[in-house]
């Protein structure tokens, strides 16, 4: 049971016991690689983050506890990846999947206004989490794909057996979905 184990790696972390950081990349060496991958579409830097995210879950537990261990690595990999790609994209601008995810977002929070004047980034990102969860599971399911773990088109038309239009179809509807929730919540302008 995957519960079990995860408890198991968490109580190795508790214990500053050093397998917690092999058992971790063990199960999730790769899962937290593709995320990497996913942004930063580079094998060495993708491995670098994955190392880096075992030494964060290292220092994070204790004192956090996290509930899921495959959401929190995911989370430091994911963070750890879009701080790197931001670094190298000061010197250049990047290519890859996160662009493309990034200028499809910006569609959704471009306005006169900018929403960094208006709020906290933080409290945007609550908004949305509360949006996506307005959504069907299906649709939902998407958006998390795309937008969290920058997932290419194609992967989510295979993943959910949809061809890559209706993906793309499914995206747009979204992305619109949140402009008008997101002016409705007055954290952007029309």
């Amino acid at each position: 049971d995957s519960a079990v184990e995860d408890n198991q790696i968490l109580e190795l972390y508790w214990q500053k016991n050093e397998d917690a950081i092999k058992e971790s990349n063990s199960k999730y060496g790769a899962y937290c690689f593709k995320i990497a991958n996913n942004i930063l579409c580079n094998q060495e830097d993708s491995e670098e983050c994955v190392n880096d995210t075992w030494l964060n879950a290292w220092n994070a537990i204790p004192p956090q506890k996290p509930k899921r261990l495959r959401i929190f690595l995911a989370k430091i990999t994911r963070n750890l990846a879009f701080n790197r790609f931001n670094a190298r994209s000061a010197k250049k601008r990047g290519s890859g999947e996160l662009v493309l995810v990034l200028d499809e977002l910006a569609e959704c929070l471009s306005s006169e206004s900018n929403v960094e004047n208006e709020c906290e980034t933080k409290e945007l990102g609550q908004y949305i989490r509360l949006f996506v969860r307005t959504l069907s599971e299906r649709d939902s399911n998407v958006f998390v794909r795309r937008y969290f773990f920058t997932d290419s088109v194609k992967e989510i038309s295979t993943r959910y057996g949809l061809t890559e239009n209706n993906i793309m179809v499914i995206l747009s509807r979204i992305r619109k979905k949140l402009k008008i929730y997101l002016i409705e919540e007055g954290l952007i302008n029309e």
